[in-house]
């Protein structure tokens, strides 16, 4: 796969889009995002709209397209790797795992030429596959993510059953500067919550790209 030396020209995958927490503030790129639920794909279309917006399941598109992109972002489903799944079984709910989280870290681990990052919630138990640690994330990239003190202003939000789903909402929307107020989705409290700061994404992406560039600039003198 060959590496163009500008971030506007390298091929970026956003799995598991959402509404787009991650890509805030990416600015202008070639980006195609990959993301299941038609209504909120509409609203990552209104916030993005000089992105490729797919509807599909972002699993199966990963597995049929990884070698067509340089950067590959995915965020697959957390609900059974949260510590929450632990606290359920106090009340006799358990369930498996979704093992496709490291099924997607292993294929690209692997076969994918390009930079990655696969994130996900602190487990409630040991990784199998140890990543790095930021923000209540776990993440697995097969390049350098600098350190960054980045403050969480969502902290505490999660978990609070005492605060209305209106309140939650609101306070979602005010820290990660998103207004859902006028679109209409069944669950906005889940959709922002499965966003990832928007600081903290940039700060990986532009760890991402400069590994990216830097690769391909030693490139042209090897």
């Amino acid at each position: 796969m060959i590496m163009e030396n500008t971030v506007e020209q390298i091929k970026i995958l956003n799995l598991y889009a959402g509404i787009g927490g991650n890509r805030k503030l990416w600015g202008p790129g070639n980006i195609t995002a990959v993301e299941i639920d038609p209504d909120i794909a509409k609203i990552y279309s209104e916030f993005y709209p000089g992105d490729k917006v797919i509807v599909s399941d972002a699993h199966e598109y990963l597995l049929n397209h990884y070698s067509e992109f340089d950067f590959i972002w995915s965020s697959p489903p957390c609900p059974t790797h949260s510590t929450l799944c632990s606290a359920k079984k106090g009340w006799g709910i358990v369930d498996y795992p979704d093992m496709k989280l490291y099924q997607e870290i292993i294929l690209l681990k692997h076969f994918f030429e390009g930079k990655y990052i696969v994130e996900n919630v602190v487990s409630y138990y040991r990784p199998l596959i140890i990543p790095e640690k930021f923000c209540r994330h776990y993440f697995w990239a097969n390049f350098k993510i600098k350190y960054k003190d980045i403050k969480d202003p969502t902290k505490g939000f999660i978990g609070n059953f005492v605060k209305s789903e209106t309140t939650e909402v609101i306070e979602y929307q005010k820290a990660l500067c998103f207004n859902l107020r006028t679109h209409k989705l069944k669950n906005k409290r889940r959709a922002l919550r499965n966003c990832v700061l928007p600081e903290l994404g940039k700060h990986i992406f532009d760890c991402a790209m400069g590994s990216v560039i830097k690769e391909e600039q030693m490139g042209l003198f090897a």
